[in-house]
């Protein structure tokens, strides 16, 4: 039986389906833009800033405003916010298809991540309410299984697209949200009842408006040159400071100041950071760096990333056991230096360019690794909160991965620029395709940096967990 509080009119079924297309949309073009970059690149032209910008707008906006998102709903209703959140994400997929250049294309991803940061949350809670308690955790895993399977196939069907159709065919990959999309509107408004939300529940916005200007602030600084570089900074650190003197003060802050008392979610959160930082940044220029340099196929890329989606799927939730009779910090530091042991390997052997051989057999390696991570991760998080601050604890823990990204993409991209060199006629700049043999060693070898980078990063989060999160008799 559902509870009173059920957003359904009929079989609950209908919105766990709602909630798995629109969620496939945010998670197809997160992982499908890395592979498409290349192409997007070479039909809009532009710098690797403004490259890492298509990235890094998206996140931005995903990053700064989820909490606020998950607090309008609340405020305004579930499927009210929801539903605005799927129209926005759809008409800035149009933007996306059909821009023109590439700082039209930033605007439209930006609009993405607005319509992703309403989505997110309405997603989990919409499955949450329209199922009882005895099935909400099988509902509940149902939609996480299926948003791990459409993350896996994303991938897959844009490489098929991108290696197949001509130079322009990355704009049909943003075109297949429409469908996604129209199909989790219609039933939403044939099966949903749209709740009151809670009048009168008050909205961090002063909240959102610091986190945003903080984190595009540090993006700029991180990828612009020192005339920008330099009052970014300052104003990403001004920004930073009103954002705790704010969330500090508020009743209803979008982060709860005082869940990070509890030193294991610290140390949980601290370790997301890091190890997300490093994760983003191999999947992000790595893919970059293989199409363009060693002139592998985008099919081909997103086969060799396969098998970490498919370690995760298949081997997180026995991960997860084990750290409940073990402890958490053990499967967390574990599984930190595997990752870590990966991106090391893989830095060592970029310059070799030798994608099939010396690449690829450590992505595996990565997705042992990460499988190790990802369920005892999740469950650390809601074991160190309190059972009142759930859901508060979730969105931090998401908000943190999600700022990884967005710092991962502007400070890797810092590090290419740094390593590749002077731009010239002949050395064009990392991540472009050019016949020569010093653009591609200098691609290579600056990616070998992002990946030893990315490395210690992975690094660092085993020491966060092993001294954070390993109790010691």
């Amino acid at each position: 039986m559902t509870p009173p509080f059920s957003l359904t009119r009929t079989k609950p079924g209908y919105l766990l389906a709602a909630a798995v297309m629109a969620s496939a949309m945010g998670f197809i073009d997160s992982s499908v833009t890395a592979i498409a970059l290349p192409a997007i690149r070479a039909s809009l032209g532009g710098t690797l800033a403004t490259a890492a910008w298509v990235q890094a707008g998206y996140l931005l906006a995903v990053t700064a405003l989820v909490l606020v998102g998950g607090a309008m709903s609340d405020r305004f209703g579930v499927v009210r916010v929801f539903q605005g959140g799927i129209l926005a994400f759809m008409a800035a997929s149009v933007l996306c298809a059909l821009a023109p250049s590439m700082p039209l294309m930033i605007a439209a991803r930006m609009l993405q991540g607005l319509g992703a940061a309403f989505m997110v949350p309405g997603s989990m809670t919409l499955v949450s309410r329209a199922y009882g308690r005895a099935d909400r955790g099988r509902a509940l895993g149902l939609w996480a299984a299926a948003s791990t399977a459409t993350t896996a196939a994303g991938p897959i069907l844009g490489g098929l697209v991108l290696t197949l159709g001509g130079p322009e065919v990355w704009r049909v990959i943003f075109a297949l949200n429409l469908p996604l999309g129209a199909g989790a509107l219609w039933l939403l408004a044939r099966h949903a009842v749209p709740d009151q939300g809670r009048p009168g529940t008050p909205v961090d916005i002063w909240g959102g408006v610091l986190a945003a200007l903080g984190l595009g602030a540090m993006a700029v600084a991180l990828t612009e040159g020192e005339a920008l570089a330099v009052p970014a900074a300052a104003i990403a650190i001004a920004a930073a400071i009103g954002f705790l003197w704010v969330e500090s003060r508020l009743p209803a802050p979008m982060i709860r100041l005082d869940l990070f008392r509890d030193r294991a979610f610290s140390a949980v959160n601290l370790a997301t950071l890091l190890l997300y930082i490093g994760l983003n940044g191999v999947s992000f220029y790595l893919p970059m760096t293989a199409i363009s340099v060693w002139h592998v196929t985008p099919l081909g890329v997103t086969a060799a990333f396969l098998p970490i989606s498919i370690s995760i799927a298949l081997l997180s939730g026995r991960a997860g056991r084990l750290a409940e009779r073990i402890g958490f910090g053990w499967p967390l530091t574990i599984g930190s230096l595997i990752v870590a042991l990966a991106y090391g390997l893989i830095a060592v052997f970029a310059p070799a360019q030798d994608f099939w051989h010396l690449t690829a057999p450590f992505c595996l390696l990565t997705g042992l690794g990460l499988a190790l991570v990802v369920g005892p991760l999740t469950a650390c998080v809601m074991a160190a909160a309190p059972e009142r601050d759930q859901g508060a604890a979730s969105g931090i823990n998401n908000a943190t991965a999600r700022a990884a990204g967005l710092i991962a993409v502007a400070l890797m991209g810092r590090i290419a620029l740094w390593s590749y060199g002077p731009v010239s006629p002949e050395m064009p700049g990392f991540g472009l395709a050019q016949s020569s043999g010093a653009h591609d060693a200098a691609s290579s070898l600056a990616f070998a940096h992002i990946a030893a980078t990315c490395s210690l990063m992975a690094l660092a989060a085993a020491a966060v967990s092993a001294f954070g999160l390993i109790r010691r008799g």
